[in-house]
């Protein structure tokens, strides 16, 4: 007997167009180098998903809201629906795979301010998240050295360690996605490899591990709030922050052959090997805690950094701290060339002050150098806050999830408010795409509503969530910037786009 596949593999029989000429049937002149493939167009989402950076960067502050249990099952539940977020996204990105990705997908559903404002909230997202990645790599960049050489890892330093990072990434990203690509592809092996040499060094070198009790059930409540379901809520940040930044498979569609299934996959096998592996990590390192307050008290501010000295010692904890501080460089070269690329597409459009700088590309390497230079410059700015308050790190990573997972949820909404006016591309969930994008929809709703609250008790100027109010000002400013650009912003005329036929009135929003 016969089985038939699964409707998200049956891509494989479908023929694929030639992309360039879907480009143009979408409305837009290729400018920018199609040099990557499948597996590298997968590697750049897993690269900025890094579990490395985002399970080791907010370890400490999972430690304190809810401890063991909200990290490892917190962890498990927010990787099925964040699967289901991708799926759904996955879907729409065959359907439209341009650089501009999720603003000009709600464009072509919902209309012009659908995409407008989709779009600032996506890019409010990848320029927090490169200065959480690149932040975090400064702060194990510090641990690192504070180890080997006795280095005191101040603000001041930690502020000159990130903008040396962030001066990095850009400079790589200037070479060309083909350059990217590599690094991409490498940084998957170098990530999973990573995980597999420090959970097998934490699991079989220190003498006494946790109890599977304590590593499962134990909740730790150093908030100050009382209710243990609103800490464990506000303790999936950590496993929500980390899984953020598979959008760039669709950013980068324009530079990858096949893209309307290729990018499609790419989102979805990111997600879906990162939950697996980022769950062994977590559940490695929780496992080889010798002592929990002090691990949380950590002199070198990085709690991994303590499990790894407590348990291998100082040079072993050295060396797979260097390990670490490798994957998240990696995680912040990929996330400068998604923002990039947000950049150049929103700027294609005139959406963005100086439109016509930051949509320059490059002759010699086909890149958007203005637009990687105005990311990391934007990014360094976010960080700033950091010199002066211990709690601006958690705001910034807070700012990438309430900026982005909105965004994801957009151009899924207006799908199925569409019905039968999508046109579905190769890459397609069949008879389940309805329900897994209404699922979709409704996690990254209440995920949303979560990281606006306070983390901590009481609210004070230094412990206040100030992410909220990075999002009110965002949407201020795109409201205001609205009624000074909407007479240049329009994304082009697609052939037969939805948006055409669409009923939905542009009042909505």
């Amino acid at each position: 007997m016969s089985v038939s596949p699964p409707a998200w593999s049956k891509a494989d029989l479908v023929p694929q167009k030639d992309e360039e000429q879907r480009l143009r049937e979408l409305g837009y002149q290729p400018v920018l180098a199609r040099r990557m493939g499948g597996f590298g167009n997968f590697a750049i989402s897993f690269s900025v998903i890094s579990i490395l950076s985002g399970c080791m960067t907010l370890y400490g502050f999972g430690m304190g809201t809810g401890g063991p249990s909200v990290m490892l099952w917190g962890w498990a539940g927010v990787g099925l629906f964040v699967l289901c977020v991708g799926m759904a996204l996955a879907e729409v990105t065959s359907a439209y795979p341009t650089s501009g990705a999720l603003y000009y997908m709600a464009d072509r559903l919902g209309g012009r301010k659908w995409g407008w404002y989709t779009g600032w909230l996506n890019l409010l997202g990848l320029l927090g998240a490169i200065a959480g990645i690149d932040y975090g790599a400064a702060l194990f960049t510090g641990a690192f050295l504070n180890l080997q050489f006795g280095f005191d890892p101040t603000p001041g330093w930690t502020m000159v360690i990130f903008m040396c990072i962030l001066l990095l990434h850009a400079t790589l990203n200037l070479f060309g996605v083909r350059l990217v690509s590599v690094l991409n592809s490498i940084s998957v092996w170098w990530h999973l490899a990573g995980v597999a040499v420090i959970v097998g060094a934490l699991a079989i070198v220190p003498d006494s591990h946790q109890s599977p009790s304590f590593v499962f059930t134990e909740f730790v409540n150093e908030t100050g709030w009382e209710n243990p379901i609103y800490v464990a809520a506000i303790g999936l940040l950590l496993a929500q922050y980390t899984f953020s930044g598979y959008d760039a498979s669709a950013h980068l569609s324009e530079e990858t052959s096949n893209a309307s299934v290729s990018a499609a996959r790419g989102i979805v096998r990111a997600i879906w090997v990162s939950w697996i592996a980022g769950f062994v990590l977590l559940a490695g390192l929780t496992f080889a805690i010798q002592d929990y307050a002090g691990t949380r008290e950590s002199a070198t501010g990085v709690p991994p950094a303590q499990i790894l000295i407590d348990a291998l010692g100082t040079s072993g904890a050295t060396a797979l701290l260097l390990l670490v501080i490798v994957a998240q460089l990696f995680c912040g070269n990929a996330e400068v060339a998604a923002a990039s690329r947000m950049v150049f597409a929103f700027s294609r459009d005139n959406a963005l002050p100086g439109s016509a700088l930051w949509q320059r590309v490059s002759s010699r390497t086909q890149t958007p150098v203005p637009a990687v230079w105005l990311s990391v410059v934007v990014a360094c700015l976010l960080a700033v806050p950091s010199l002066y308050s211990t709690t601006a790190y958690g705001a910034v990573t807070a700012i990438n999830v309430i900026g982005i997972t909105p965004a994801y949820a957009i151009p899924i909404y207006l799908k199925l408010r569409a019905g039968n006016r999508f046109e579905h591309g190769p890459w397609t969930l069949g008879r389940w795409s309805k329900p897994i994008g209404w699922i979709a929809v409704i996690w990254v709703a209440v995920v949303t509503v979560l990281f606006c609250l306070p983390q901590s008790n009481p609210v004070t100027v230094d412990s206040m969530n100030y992410a909220v109010i990075a999002l009110a000002i965002v949407l201020i400013l795109a409201t205001v910037w609205w009624y000074v650009a909407r007479s240049a912003y329009s994304t082009p005329q697609a052939y037969g786009n939805a948006r055409e036929q669409s009923e939905i009135s542009e009042g909505i929003v």
